[in-house]
């Protein structure tokens, strides 16, 4: 099994579990572009590693970091310098240094700044405030950038920074729709935007308007796509399941989500997978595709979850 990198970002919902999954019904052949409005922690994207790729997202701080990967401006040396300073400073004066890098960074925006927040605060969260402030708890980890903690993180910045060196990726700050202005026929869009309902508070939230601007969008795209979004949960289902995504294919797993303080509330959510085009492997079944399918020709194991 292809070995998933986890990128140095991190982010609620992520999709390193799901990107096996994923990967088997794009079937990447690398012709045109990868495209992501909603790039996010960029995990589905850089392990799809694809030459030519358009990385948006609404959040300019991600795009920041990213992009500096992406034009050198950042190298995975000065990353581990940094790393290790602010980590000694952490582990030396305790949270009230997490809250001075907070306040920092909530003035200068510093891209690694962000990168220290993110891996110190609670549960790996991004949220911010309605004036566009990073507000996010200290994690509580007066130690948490340890010598084999900071070596992985680095490891996962080189991954990044070397596929880019390699390819040909653009880091843009826009809107979905700026985004999907422009599809070829031989481009792929993967969107990930936030989950209505769900995590809305990420950068600058999600609405009933924005879920119906997507769809409307997609429905014109004329390459490929692939939507990720919630089907259901043991409470309630997603409604615009129904209401705005019955004309497209759908495939569906159950997956954890692992944001909760307590493992007890970290509950599985049936993940779905929406498409304008049906997969390769189904390509050849005689009967009729039905609007909704059950976990794409996987095996059960191999992509399974360790959630203990």
């Amino acid at each position: 099994m292809t070995r998933i990198h986890i990128p140095p970002i991190k982010c609620q919902g992520i999709k390193s579990k799901l990107v096996p999954w994923i990967r088997d019904i794009v079937q990447w052949n690398d012709r045109g572009r990868w495209i992501e409005p909603f790039v996010g922690s960029g995990v589905v994207g850089f392990n799809i590693a694809p030459h030519h790729a358009l990385f948006c997202d609404s959040n300019p701080h991600i795009i920041a970091f990213y992009a500096a990967l992406n034009t050198g401006e950042l190298t995975p040396g000065q990353v581990k310098t940094y790393l290790v300073s602010e980590g000694k400073k952490l582990a030396h004066y305790g949270k009230a240094y997490y809250y001075e890098v907070r306040e920092r960074f909530n003035t200068t925006y510093q891209p690694l700044d962000f990168l220290v927040l993110n891996r110190s605060c609670f549960n790996g969260v991004i949220r911010f405030n309605s004036q566009g402030k990073f507000n996010v708890p200290f994690g509580h980890k007066v130690e948490r950038f340890s010598k084999a903690y900071i070596t992985k993180i680095v490891n996962q910045v080189e991954v990044v920074y070397k596929q880019a060196q390699l390819s040909q990726w653009t880091f843009l700050c826009q809107d979905f729709r700026q985004t999907l202005a422009d599809i070829h026929p031989d481009d792929v869009v993967y969107c990930d935007p936030p989950y209505a309902g769900r995590h809305v508070d990420y950068y600058n939230g999600w609405t009933e308007s924005d879920e119906s601007a997507l769809c409307t969008l997609l429905k014109q795209c004329a390459g490929k796509f692939l939507l990720s979004t919630w089907h259901h949960n043991q409470y309630r289902g997603n409604p615009y399941i129904t209401t705005l995504w019955t004309e497209f294919h759908m495939f569906t797993r159950e997956h954890f989500y692992h944001v909760g303080a307590k493992e007890t509330n970290r509950n599985p959510v049936i993940e779905a997978i929406i498409t304008n085009f049906i997969p390769r492997q189904l390509q050849a079944t005689p009967s009729e595709m039905k609007y909704e399918q059950l976990l794409l020709l996987e095996r059960e194991m191999e992509y399974a979850v360790n959630v203990r």
